[in-house]
């Protein structure tokens, strides 16, 4: 089970997700705590006034709401007798019995999950501490309740849900079905992610074809400071339509990102040297002779290069997302050697300087003068070094060199770590 926990300043938003849900049939509220009326008889009105009474009761506290959502195996069918009671227990344990809370059972993923609403305003004011509510409380009620319900563990296993793009063909030309698959993976991506800039965010959220667009400069959203999201084909185009930001429960709007930007500024620096290292040693390998070799590499070590073209197909820029740190680097933020024309010099030199010096001391395949003692003619000089031209234009040859060089190479550099 995944437990995640995070606190909004904004009550209506929260609630409206929730409440959305139920109108488009994705969702169904199965438990209630601490409200006057039964579950099934709970109208819109008194789940709202019941929670903005609480939320009043302190003005200085900015973060009242609460939304929580548990994430269960999808091979697992806990029933809804079964979630009520795990979701009741987790409250209990984490310190929010005597909260009034709406526990939503969801229907919009692959795997069984259900959505918490609650406020950590207590009845007398004070406030429920959030402050490393995972650590301290969240993580043990997970570990426990896995344990008494036999779920299957988060911890030691992979992702136990997957953030899947959106599918585009399924993207209709109406608000409904486009703003829902925008706000799935924005729900994750924003919180989890370190970016510094609406292009790097950009670099991530393509990867789920999806854009967040300000507009051309003379348009009038971005004059207004606007910023909008759009759903993405297999070919990049903008499909279906634009939802504003605004509209969004968790208001990703661009005054919310520049807040997220300054954030990020520090949080990812200590993450530069890992992806230093890993490209610089996908450079050392020998498979690794052009970006396209380079990105596939740094695949396997779970980074993401996004190349920034022209026009013309030339390669102006490159922006790395590390998968594994949650982190992403222009190439020229982790410094000049990684920008994109350092990099492809450095990537060009190393053909070079493979080529050259497997053709000039390859010992098997270089001609030499001193294989014909010092009796050998001009003529017999000349034939062996025709021989060599013709044998070094032909491509699987120079290959052959390289592929010679390249095993000498690793023969000598063993040899050099156990003298």
């Amino acid at each position: 089970m995944v437990a995640i926990v995070k606190s909004n300043s904004s009550l209506r938003n929260v609630l409206h997700y929730n409440e959305n849900k139920l109108k488009q049939n994705a969702a169904r509220l199965i438990h209630s705590n601490g409200f006057g009326k039964d579950t099934e008889h709970l109208g819109f009105t008194d789940k709202l006034k019941t929670f903005e009474k609480h939320n009043s009761l302190n003005e200085r506290t900015q973060l009242k709401t609460v939304h929580i959502s548990l994430n269960f195996d999808a091979s697992e069918k806990p029933n809804q007798e079964t979630l009520s009671k795990i979701a009741e227990i987790y409250m209990q344990k984490i310190g929010f019995e005597n909260q009034p809370y709406l526990v939503y059972e969801h229907y919009d993923a692959a795997h069984p999950h259900i959505h918490v609403v609650t406020t950590n305003i207590r009845r007398d004011g004070t406030r429920i501490k959030m402050q490393n509510i995972g650590r301290n409380f969240s993580e043990k009620a997970r570990k426990e309740i896995e344990k008494e319900f036999k779920l299957k563990p988060a911890q030691g296993q992979k992702q136990i849900y997957e953030l899947k793009p959106v599918n585009a063909q399924k993207i209709q030309y109406g608000k409904s079905q486009t703003k829902r698959s925008i706000t799935n993976v924005l729900d994750r991506i924003l919180h989890e992610y370190k970016y510094c800039s609406l292009p790097e965010l950009n670099a991530i959220l393509k990867g789920y074809n999806i854009l967040a667009d300000r507009g051309s400069e003379n348009s009038r959203t971005y004059n207004a400071g606007g910023l909008v999201y759009r759903v993405l084909d297999e070919k990049g185009v903008k499909i279906g339509a634009p939802v504003k930001a605004s509209a969004i429960y968790n208001k990703p709007t661009l005054k919310f990102l520049q807040q997220k930007f300054q954030e990020n500024v520090v949080e990812k620096q200590r993450h530069k040297q890992r992806l230093r290292n890993a490209i610089d040693f996908a450079l050392a390998k020998s498979s690794c002779r052009s970006v396209q070799q380079l990105t596939d590499i740094l695949t396997k070590e779970k980074i993401q290069v996004v190349l920034r073209q022209n026009e013309h197909g030339i390669i102006y820029g490159l922006t790395y997302v590390d998968h594994e740190s949650k982190c992403v680097f222009n190439g020229s933020d982790l410094g000049k050697p990684y920008s994109a024309n350092q990099l492809q010099k450095r990537l060009k030199k190393e053909n070079e300087f493979t080529q050259q010096v497997s053709l000039r001391t390859d010992p098997f395949l270089k001609p030499s003068s001193t294989n014909h003692g010092e009796g050998a003619t001009a003529q017999e000089k000349h034939g062996d070094h025709d021989l060599w031209e013709e044998l070094t234009r032909n491509e699987q040859d120079t290959a052959l060199a390289t592929e010679l060089y390249q095993k000498q190479f690793k023969k000598r550099k063993r040899k050099r770590l156990h003298q």
